[in-house]
């Protein structure tokens, strides 16, 4: 390989590393509030603040778009997206009806456990660890993990392809959810949540799978009269 080449594939796996770690930072601000829905993500300011190029910045821009967490507007830049009360109605709505029918799949096959199981318990188990060290990002993380796996008990793909964006619209109210609710109540509570739904599947009786998926608390502690984003500003949406 030419010195040129090895100096250009240097440079791309730099733009690239450099890409990665500003998606990290920048998804790290919008999930703890830091960085409020509706804020305009100005790249002079941004790249000041991180000390990186436009164009690792933009490829951050981009993936953080297709995980739902930025818009991108037409002659208007980029925002933190933000979600109206109908529209998390409606994605709530919508994974819930996707949980139900995923899970009536798995458990109407007669397997016992489901093959993917491994996984789905692996993802609590992710969550008790990210509890036991309080780490909100990581939780997020688990907790995002927990649900998909969830899904992927159905082994059904177009299912979990249908799936997937709406739980990444919904993964900013996820963590505001459970922000409030370690505000308001024990930081084990939403581990013992997710535990009794684990145990639900577990035992393969679908009836207490729904019932305790009716009772899981999605969005408990988000105000259906109000932003659920407590103390952020949110610029206005035309």
């Amino acid at each position: 390989m030419s010195t040129r080449s090895q100096v250009a594939d240097h440079d791309t796996l730099g733009a690239r590393s450099l890409a990665e770690l500003t998606v990290h930072r920048l998804r790290a601000e919008i999930l703890s509030g830091a960085l409020a829905p509706g804020e305009r993500l100005v790249e002079e300011r941004l790249t000041r603040r991180f000390g990186t190029s436009r164009a690792p910045l933009r490829e951050a821009l981009r993936l953080l778009g297709e995980q739902g967490l930025v818009e991108h507007l037409p002659r208007r830049g980029v925002r933190v997206t933000a979600l109206s009360a109908r529209d998390m109605d409606e994605l709530f709505s919508l994974r819930d009806v996707l949980e139900r029918f995923a899970i009536t799949i798995a458990l109407s096959r007669g397997t016992d456990p489901p093959p993917q199981m491994t996984e789905f318990s692996q993802s609590l188990a992710e969550m008790q660890d990210a509890t036991r060290k309080n780490d909100p990002l990581g939780l997020t993380e688990a907790h995002r993990r927990f649900h998909t796996a969830l899904v992927a008990l159905a082994d059904n793909q177009h299912l979990l392809r249908v799936y997937q964006p709406v739980l990444l619209k919904l993964q900013l109210c996820m963590a505001t959810n459970h922000g409030r609710e370690a505000a308001h109540r024990s930081p084990l509570d939403s581990l013992h949540r997710h535990r009794r739904l684990h145990d639900a599947v577990t035992s393969g009786d679908l009836d207490l799978v729904l019932e305790t998926l009716t009772g899981h608390g999605a969005r408990t502690y988000l105000d259906p009269m109000d932003h659920p984003y407590e103390g952020i500003r949110v610029d206005s949406i035309e």
